[in-house]
């Protein structure tokens, strides 16, 4: 990494420049000519030239001389991209070999984020305790709030559910409690509500469960958006593990089924409704609005 990142004296430097990381190799394709006809790269060519094998050796060593390399800056972008990704994939490789718990690929992180003027920043995903579902902490551009758990008949854990905030849009209101109940009921504040199964389901009783609880909050209005929502889900029943994402901005609910298919559906009845189902006075999932709450506040 120093040898590849610090200023070159020598072109003993180059000759030295090596990538030894054993049991790991490279598959690659044939370099192309304006590659060969610039540098020597005794492994790859050697490789490529041969018809039984098709991939490099990450410990064969990369002999440039002093001046081409200073002639093609574009070359220098190349080999620091390839090393650092190969030293990259080799650690990550051999910290898990080693039982390391990734300790070698996180050291390697951290020479490339300190190099970059920053440090690395490891977003774990979070994990939802009723069910044991993991949600990333990043969905569709904003950031994991809270997450719970759907519970039906008292006993059955149908799904487990998360939201995502915008936290520019959540900081006015994220020091009011009372302020920011009524954000999380006003659609005009974006947000992905994330649906993951917990157990397999058929997608008539997915919908079915979805439109009773959205119905009697739309008192009668826009009540073909239901039908709407219907037909974007395709007659395919939902295994568990099956991902589910409505992303609501104001008056608009943009939708990805289970199989990933994407539906709009244009009704500020409609979101301002399933915001109510989510994180009104009867949510359907009460340990999700209480944790969305708690974690607004560290957003």
């Amino acid at each position: 990494h120093e040898r590849i990142t610090r200023p070159t004296n020598s072109p003993e430097d180059f000759s030295t420049m090596m990538i030894s990381l054993s049991q790991s190799r490279i598959i690659t394709q044939p370099l192309s000519k304006a590659v060969r006809s610039r540098h020597t790269v005794a492994a790859a060519t050697a490789a490529t030239r041969s018809k039984k094998s098709r991939a490099i050796p990450l410990a064969a060593p990369l002999t440039l001389t002093q001046q081409s390399f200073q002639n093609h800056a574009t070359s220098r972008a190349f080999l620091v991209l390839a090393a650092s990704s190969a030293a990259t994939l080799a650690a990550y490789q051999a910290a898990g070999d080693h039982g390391d718990d990734g300790n070698l690929f996180w050291k390697i992180a951290r020479c490339s984020a300190r190099n970059l003027g920053a440090e690395p920043v490891m977003l774990s995903p979070k994990t939802e305790p009723a069910t044991g579902i993991l949600f990333p902490r990043l969905c569709n551009g904003m950031s994991l709030a809270g997450c719970g758990v759907r519970i039906k008949w008292r006993f059955v854990k149908v799904y487990a559910v998360g939201t995502y905030l915008d936290p520019l849009a959540m900081s006015v209101v994220k020091d009011d409690e009372k302020e920011l109940k009524k954000a999380l009921l006003d659609p005009n504040y974006p947000r992905t509500i994330r649906i993951v199964m917990n157990r397999n389901l058929s997608i008539d009783k997915y919908t079915s469960a979805i439109i009773e609880a959205l119905e009697p909050r739309m008192a009668g209005q826009d009540l073909e958006s239901l039908d709407e929502f219907k037909k974007m889900n395709p007659p395919v029943d939902l295994v568990q593990g099956a991902e589910m994402e409505m992303t609501i901005r104001g008056d608009t609910l943009l939708y990805k089924n289970a199989v990933g298919g994407l539906g709009q559906i244009k009704s500020i009845v409609f979101t301002r409704a399933l915001c109510d189902v989510y994180y009104g006075e009867d949510a359907v999932s009460p340990s999700h609005l209480e944790d969305v709450i708690k974690g607004v506040k560290s957003l």
